[in-house]
Formats: C-alpha cells, sequence, structure tokens
C-alpha cells in the first residue's frame, strides 16, 4: 500500500449531528390553520406543526401519558388545539406556547375516533370506538350532550356551519348520516344514502346543503332543510375526501357557473372538480410520471386559498386552491431510506432513496421538498456525477433514471434506460467526466451504459422527454447478486462486490477480467477505490472492512468492530481514514495507518444504508432504516481549538491559584480550584489552609463563605479523599465544618448526598477504628515509659 503524502489532508476524530430529517407525519389527519401558514398533523405520539414557508417543524406536541394520538382538531378561530390519545384522555393546549391548558377524561369508553369544533369556538364534539357522540363546552369545562344511536366507530362529527341552527351531524361504520338537535338532544334526521363508509362531510356556504363522499364511489348532495338528497353523482374512484368549493368562477379548474361545485381525492391518486347540478367532471389533474398514488386526505383552507392534499406515502402536497399550481411539497414519512447523496456543484441539496418509487430532494438551507417520480418500483440505489447536477437512479423495476437539477434547483428526468432482468440494486458514475455509468444487478450481470453527448450539450432541454439509454457492454460477473459496483478514480478500473463472498476487477471499457480478492466469510455489501492510493476497500456481511492492493490482489489490513454487517465504507481525509456503517445503527470513523477506531457515531437505530461525503471532505450524510436522514459535521478542528482553549485557560487558572495561595488568599484559591473541576488541585489548597497556624478557624471562614453549588462539589470531592488514609483528615475537616455549622435542613438538601454519606461512612468507620487503635498503641507505651522510668541517681557528694 502506497502511504499517503505527510501533510496531505489532517485526520478526522469526530463528527456532531448538523441537522436530522425525521418523519414528522405517520398518516391520520391533516389540517391547515385559516392563514395557511402552519400545518397540523399527527405523528403517533404527537401531533407536529410545520411552518408552510419553511417545511420545518415548529413544534411537538405530546401528551403527558405519552399514548398514541387518535384525533385531533385545531378552532377556527386558531386559537386553541385540542388532542385525544388512546389512554381516554383529551388536552387543550396553547399551542403557540406548546403547553397543555387542561386535560380531562373524555367518557367514552373506547378511543376517540373523531372531533370537530363548532363555528364559534366554544363547542367541541368527540365521536368515539364506543359509537357515542359528546359535547363539551371548551370555555366553561364542561361536558354539554352525550348522544347515541350509533352503530360502531364514529369517525366523522361536523358542526353545521351556522352556529344559530346548534345542530351537529356525525356519521359511523354503518354509513348512515345522524343529524343530532343541540336544543333537543334529539336525532332529528338519519340520512342513508351510502352502501359504504362516508369519508367527510363538507357544507355549502349558505348552509342549505351538505356533500358526503363515500367509499361506494359515489358522492351525495344533500338538503338539510327537508334531510333528502337531491343529487348522487357516480365519480367512478373510491373518494377519501372531498371538498365543496367556493361558489365563485375558476376557470382554471372547469367552473364557470356559480352552482356547487366539489373536489374529489381517491385512490385514483388524482385530484377531480365536479359539477354537482350535471354530475360531470369538469377538472382532472394531470397524471404524474411513474405508479399511481391514492390520495387518503384532502383539506382547503379557504381564507388562505390553499388546499392540501395527503399521498398513500405519506407525502403532503401543498397546492393554489383557485388553480391547482402545485406550492409545496413535503415528504412526511421516508419509511426505510435506502440510499443518499449530496447534489449540487456546491452540495446545496440531497437526494433520497426511501422504501418507494419515487425519490426526494432536499434543499439543505430551506429544506424545501421536490418529489421525483420516474420509477414504477422501488429506488434502491443512486450516484452522482463529478459536476453534482447530474445523477443516476437504479430500481427493482429492472431501469436505471438519469436526472438533472438546473440552476435553479429543479429536477427533471432527462434519461431512462432498461435491460437487466432482474431488480438493478447498485450504480456507479464515471469519476472523470459525465462518459458513462455502470450498473450491477440480482441476473449476476454489470452493464455499462455509455451517456448520449445530446445530454451533455449545453442547449440540451428536458422539455422534450428523456432520451433513451442503451447498454454499451453487458458481463457476467459472478455466480450471485451484485451488491455492488465502483468505478476508479481515473475511469479505466471496474470493482464489484457479490453475495458470493468476492470482489473482483475489471478493465474498462472492455470488461475483462484482472483479478478475484478472497477472504470474506460472507458476501460483500460495498466495493470502494481509495481517492490516493492503488487500494480497494470491501465491507461484508461478516461485520469486517478489509483493504487490497490492486497489484497483487493481497489483503492489506482488516478493520473489525460492527457487530453485524457492515454495510457501506467510503474513504475521507484524502485516503488516510475510512468511514463505515452498519445494521447495528452505528457509523465508524477508522485511521487507516494505525487501525485504529478514532469515534464511533451513534444516532441511527437501524441499518444504516446509506452513506456519502460531500466534496470538500467536512460533512457526511447517513440514511438508515429508521426512516432518519442525518447530516453530520466534521468538528475536529473545533473540538481540537476547544481543547487548546481549554488548556490555556487551565494553565492562567493554575498560575493565578499558585499566586492566590502565596498571598493567603484561600477563599478565591479555593472558589478557583472548585471551578477547575479537579479534586486534587483541591485538596492541595485545603492542605495549604491546615498549614496555617490558625489552621481551624481559616478553614472554617472559608468554607462557610462559599456558594452551595461549591460546598456540594466540596462534598463531593471529600468522598474521593477520604477513601485514601493519606488525605483522609482533610476529607474530615471540611465535613467537620459542614456538620458543625449548616444546619441538618440546608445539609439534607444538598444534591447528591444520599450517595455520598453512603460513601463515606465506610471509610470514615475504618479511619476511626485505625486511630482508635493507635491510641490504644500510644497509651499503652506511656504506661510503658513510666513504668520503665529508672529512679534518680545519688547526687555525689560535693569534694571537700
Amino acid at each position: 500500500m502506497v502511504e499517503p503524502v505527510a501533510g496531505v489532508g489532517r485526520f478526522k476524530a469526530n463528527y456532531a449531528v448538523e441537522r436530522k430529517i425525521e418523519p414528522f407525519y405517520k398518516g391520520g389527519k391533516v389540517q391547515l390553520d385559516q392563514t395557511g401558514q402552519h400545518l397540523f398533523c399527527v405523528c403517533g405520539t404527537r401531533v407536529n406543526i410545520l411552518d408552510v414557508a419553511s417545511g420545518a417543524v415548529l413544534r411537538s406536541l405530546e401528551q403527558e401519558d405519552q399514548e398514541d394520538i387518535t384525533a385531533f382538531d385545531l378552532s377556527p378561530d386558531d386559537e386553541v388545539l385540542v388532542t385525544a390519545s388512546r389512554a381516554l384522555l383529551l388536552a387543550q393546549w396553547a399551542w403557540r406556547e406548546g403547553s397543555i391548558t387542561r386535560l380531562w377524561k373524555a367518557i367514552h369508553t373506547a378511543p376517540v375516533a373523531a372531533m370537530a369544533f363548532d363555528p364559534t369556538s366554544t363547542l367541541l364534539a368527540t365521536g368515539g370506538c364506543d359509537g357515542a357522540v359528546r359535547v363539551w363546552d371548551v370555555v366553561r369545562h364542561y361536558g354539554t350532550h352525550h348522544f347515541r344511536g350509533s352503530s360502531g366507530v364514529v369517525h366523522l362529527v361536523a358542526f353545521h356551519p351556522d352556529p344559530a341552527r346548534l345542530l351537529l351531524f356525525s356519521s359511523a361504520v354503518d354509513a348512515t348520516v345522524r343529524m343530532w338537535s343541540l336544543q333537543d338532544q334529539s336525532c332529528l334526521a338519519t340520512m342513508t344514502a351510502h352502501y359504504s363508509a362516508v369519508t367527510s362531510l363538507t357544507f355549502s356556504a349558505d348552509g342549505h346543503s351538505m356533500l358526503s363522499p363515500g367509499r361506494d364511489k359515489i358522492c351525495v348532495v344533500w338538503d338539510l332543510r327537508t334531510h333528502q338528497a337531491t343529487k348522487t353523482v357516480p365519480v367512478f374512484e373510491s373518494v377519501e375526501a372531498a371538498v365543496l368549493l367556493p361558489e365563485e368562477p375558476a376557470p382554471e379548474l372547469g367552473v364557470k357557473s356559480k352552482g356547487l361545485h366539489f373536489l374529489t381525492a381517491g385512490d385514483q391518486g388524482l385530484l377531480r372538480v365536479w359539477e354537482a347540478a350535471s354530475g360531470q367532471c369538469v377538472y382532472t389533474q394531470r397524471q404524474l410520471p411513474g405508479p399511481k398514488q391514492e390520495l387518503t386526505r384532502c383539506a382547503l383552507a379557504p381564507s388562505a386559498g390553499l388546499l392540501v392534499s395527503v399521498t398513500a406515502d405519506h407525502n403532503l402536497l401543498l397546492y393554489e386552491a383557485r388553480s391547482l399550481q402545485l406550492r409545496k411539497q413535503f415528504a412526511g414519512y421516508s419509511e426505510e431510506v435506502l440510499d443518499v447523496r449530496f447534489l449540487g456543484p456546491e452540495d446545496s441539496h440531497i437526494v433520497v432513496a426511501s422504501n418507494s418509487p419515487s425519490l426526494k430532494v432536499f434543499e439543505l438551507q430551506t429544506m424545501a421538498c421536490q418529489i421525483l417520480h420516474g420509477h414504477t418500483d422501488i429506488v434502491l440505489a443512486l450516484d452522482v456525477f463529478r459536476k453534482g447536477r447530474l445523477f443516476a437512479s437504479c430500481a427493482k423495476d429492472q431501469s436505471i433514471c438519469i436526472w438533472r437539477m438546473n440552476k435553479a434547483g429543479k429536477v427533471a428526468c432527462v434519461a431512462q434506460g432498461s435491460g437487466h432482468t432482474h431488480s438493478v440494486g447498485t450504480i456507479c458514475c464515471s469519476r472523470l467526466k459525465e462518459t458513462f455509468l455502470v450498473t450491477g444487478s440480482q441476473d449476476c450481470t454489470v452493464k455499462l451504459w455509455p451517456i448520449p453527448e445530446a445530454l451533455l450539450s449545453k442547449g440540451a432541454s428536458s422539455d422534450s422527454g428523456p432520451v433513451l439509454l442503451q447498454a454499451q457492454a453487458t458481463q457476467r460477473c459472478h455466480d450471485k447478486d451484485i451488491n455492488s459496483v465502483a468505478i476508479a478514480p481515473n475511469d479505466k478500473l471496474l470493482a464489484t462486490g457479490s453475495q458470493d463472498r468476492t470482489a473482483k476487477l475489471w478493465a474498462l471499457p472492455q470488461c475483462r477480467l484482472l483479478g478475484v480478492f478472497s477472504g470474506h466469510r460472507r458476501g460483500l455489501w460495498c466495493v470502494q477505490f481509495s481517492p490516493m492510493d492503488q487500494v480497494l476497500a470491501t465491507a461484508s456481511a461478516d461485520g469486517t472492512v478489509k483493504l487490497w492492493a490492486l497489484q497483487d490482489f493481497s489483503c492489506l489490513k482488516t478493520f473489525e468492530g460492527h457487530d453485524a454487517s457492515v454495510l457501506k465504507v467510503v474513504f475521507v481525509s484524502r485516503g488516510t481514514q475510512l468511514l463505515s456503517s452498519g445494521s447495528d445503527g452505528l457509523v465508524k470513523l477508522w485511521t487507516i495507518k494505525s487501525n485504529e477506531c478514532v469515534k464511533t457515531l451513534d444516532a441511527h437505530e437501524d441499518k444504516v444504508w446509506g452513506l456519502h461525503c460531500s466534496r470538500l471532505d467536512d460533512r457526511a450524510l447517513t440514511g438508515a432504516s429508521d426512516s432518519c436522514v442525518i447530516l453530520w459535521k466534521d468538528v475536529t478542528e473545533e473540538e481540537q481549538a476547544e481543547e487548546q482553549a481549554k488548556r490555556e485557560e487551565e494553565v492562567v487558572k493554575q498560575q493565578e491559584l499558585d499566586n492566590l495561595l502565596h498571598e493567603r488568599r484561600y477563599l478565591r484559591a479555593l472558589g478557583l480550584a472548585i471551578s477547575l473541576d479537579r479534586p486534587h488541585t483541591v485538596l492541595t489548597v485545603i492542605q495549604a489552609i491546615r498549614r496555617d497556624p490558625e489552621a481551624c478557624e481559616k478553614l472554617g471562614a472559608t468554607v462557610l463563605q462559599l456558594r452551595r453549588d461549591q460546598k456540594e462539589a466540596l462534598l463531593h470531592f471529600c468522598v474521593t479523599w477520604n477513601t485514601n488514609s493519606r488525605h483522609c483528615h482533610e476529607a474530615q475537616a471540611v465535613l467537620g465544618v459542614l456538620l458543625r455549622h449548616e444546619a441538618p435542613e440546608e445539609l439534607l438538601a444538598y444534591q447528591g448526598l444520599q450517595a455520598s454519606l453512603e460513601a463515606l461512612l465506610p471509610y470514615t468507620e475504618r479511619h476511626f477504628q485505625r486511630l482508635s487503635r493507635t491510641l490504644q498503641a500510644a497509651t499503652f507505651l506511656d504506661f510503658l515509659w513510666h513504668n520503665m522510668k529508672l529512679p534518680p541517681l545519688p547526687v555525689a557528694p560535693s569534694a571537700l
């Protein structure tokens, strides 16, 4: 292996999470506020509030019981949000502050399935899985009505838009719409026309008509004065939601007269506008490329002029209500993320392939999302060409697509190709120029696809539709699935990794076999060329990463550390380090020269399939089966600068401490030593105080002047000193000061006091017993000494 040139790039030591793209919507109700600035949606145990302009989650509201949210509604005045959880608790929120203002029991015997506010924002209706409908006064905080009679789950409740009429409508699984009088507390009418579940209830501006769509492929217009169906419109699709449009002309939607018109969303995946009087469809949304996506929700914010629809794979599409021009797209839930890549010359965007036929492109600055349709089955892998604007994808539908991002950031499919006989699981673009790409498939072959010059010319336009790609060469490379292909930095070599436990090296463009890398015990998930040396890295299901020499196909190094399959590996720091990701949800940073795992990044909860690094090598991108995409930032320099600043600060503090001790300013010295959080330094200060001729008074006065948090820290240090017989005297002296001068209730309020006492007691007893034995021994010696004293010698007679 060729050693890297000294000084060519520094080693990385750590990455920190810079941004996380997490699921924010997992199905269920969505609602816009009246201004169209906020979007409310359910995600498991939380209701998330999105800022429509940026796509960012402003706030997540979660009840204290941490149970799944089963229903929610925002009041018409946008002031109050109420949520219902599976634990049968209702919570009233001041949602802008994120605080619960009231919590009460739903009284239903089963979870609440639907709720709705009345036009005055004072009454709230709840429909339960127990077949009951209840009405609550949210201002005075009490239940006002309890309606029974529905059979099965009540999944729809709606108040009449005229507050003076005091009418409530509900629908249960029996496909019947019931009209309840709040005044008489009775059921005024039972409206039956549907044969399957009614999916929404919406009212005309004058309050005389109501529209009820159903999964029985019809929409019924009701006259609320006679309680009779005036029109039944067959819409030829199972309708999940419908809204009545404002009674004003909208030529772009085919609305030319003032009669009732309504918009439907259903299993055909298209928004359609119908004229109620004639039953004719006057507008159909243009079919997007790719497989049909069923629409599951649709909601209108009339005052904001916005309409939101939701697809079956949890994408939220925001339209102008009058023209159905797409304004925003939000990816609510990505399921399993299979691959991720940086996009754009400045890495300004990222593209995500999840368990879906569509791709998602996010602009990192604003988090604006584009949803790309081109494949008809799950996209499995991605790769980006050198300049960053052209990228390629491959999928289970046995096809590949090439996409181009223009200077405005808009992405379009510019080329498509097919030829493999099984899923295309891996793809790699040429490294030097945008001239070709290579794909590997479950059919055990690789194909080389030249890029047509028409795509690369500056005048190329995507308006004419995708160009057809033709494979130039096909080579059967392995006996089992090909999981990874990689092209060398010089575009002359190709590496393939397979489920058959081997990697192979091929010469391009002929796909001529040069050698085989054998040594892994299980299938290979990833192969990667070093950007600097003639070395190949392989990641395997045996939990190891190996480095191989291209000259003789020998194994140079093996990196062991993952507890499960290693799924991706990339070179960083100009080929001197590796990043690897595994089925254990971990990302590891390795230094090649020392074979050492420098850092383990633990932020994912499942298999990390996607791993990519930016051009400047300062950021990394990971995507995993936990539906999360994480942007990592290299914080090595920042941490080194912080460490250096910390060391310098400690040197200054140490010098200051020495000066304070020399000047006998013990209080300042002790406070400074405690702030350094070094028990030995604090011990040195205590010893200096005790060496002072007026030791006891000095120590007591100094300790008692400390702040409470400093006393807590000092007590914690005493626990450490007390374990050593050489330092126990200082610990006991400090304890003596605290016990003699601090009130018991103050001591009990110290943080961690119980743990400190439990640690102090056994050693203190041991020191006491040792000192008692020493005292006994000293007393015995004193006794012996007194008994061994010789009688005084006689005085010699003085000389005469």
